[in-house]
């Protein structure tokens, strides 16, 4: 793949569409590529990122091991990501966000740090998970404070709904979990709500979870307990039978 295949393809969103309409809970915003973005592209895109393909990854061929998944959908600005990765390195991480400066921004960070357990991907998640992540294949998924879409009549556009739940589910290894953060309070109670029905997954706390010591504090996390917004945490694990 040339240069500028990978620019072009980072450049470009599309959204594969089905029988069914793709969910997407995003509004694209700026698009355009600078010239320090295309020099960050071309120095650091094939170590760390990878593009949208109709068939299943090869985890092992992306990272050059073995280590579990986990997968972080909108990881914004990605300085949790990296973070956490460092952390955990005994985990992969595959990122997936579609906003270009935040892309860019985490590709910089995992290629001047050297951190080798993180690939991301430009596109939509969806379509990433259903097209290229195998079913009982991911030990985890991080939702880390997803947009709120705060009025009612955009309710529709969040992203974690009981159908993607249940979705998620679907794509975890027996054990695994789904771990989701956000400041918004009416969303946790929604989520903790309809989590409840979902079959697949069964809550080990019964409500919310007690924070977790690996995870990093995000901007939106500090921007929230500035605001006096209660961080809500759900952690979800996958059934074993």
């Amino acid at each position: 793949m040339t240069d500028e295949e990978i620019i072009s393809g980072v450049q470009r969103i599309e959204i594969r569409e089905g029988r069914e309409r793709t969910i997407k809970s995003y509004v694209l915003r700026n698009n355009v590529i600078t010239p320090k973005d295309e020099r960050i592209l071309k120095e650091y895109f094939r170590s760390h990122g990878f593009m949208f393909q109709d068939s299943p990854l090869d985890y092992s061929a992306l990272f050059g091991n073995g280590n579990p998944v986990i997968i972080e959908i909108g990881f914004g600005m990605g300085d949790t990501t990296a973070e956490t990765a460092l952390r955990r390195p005994e985990f992969n991480y595959i990122g997936i966000e579609v906003f270009l400066k935040g892309f860019v921004n985490l590709l910089e960070e995992l290629g001047k740090r050297s951190i080798d357990n993180v690939r991301i991907i430009r596109f939509n998640a969806v379509d990433v998970l259903s097209r290229m992540i195998p079913d009982g294949s991911v030990e985890g998924f991080h939702i880390f404070f997803p947009d709120p879409w705060q009025k009612k009549r955009h309710h529709k556009r969040r992203l974690m709904t009981p159908s993607f739940l249940h979705f998620l589910a679907t794509k975890l290894k027996k054990g695994g979990y789904v771990y989701m953060v956000t400041d918004w309070e009416e969303y946790a109670e929604e989520v903790l709500s309809f989590s409840s029905d979902e079959p697949l997954l069964s809550n080990p706390f019964g409500g919310f979870a007690p924070p977790v010591a690996w995870r990093p504090m995000t901007k939106f996390e500090q921007k929230g307990m500035e605001s006096e917004h209660p961080i809500n945490e759900i952690w979800l694990e996958r059934n074993d039978s």
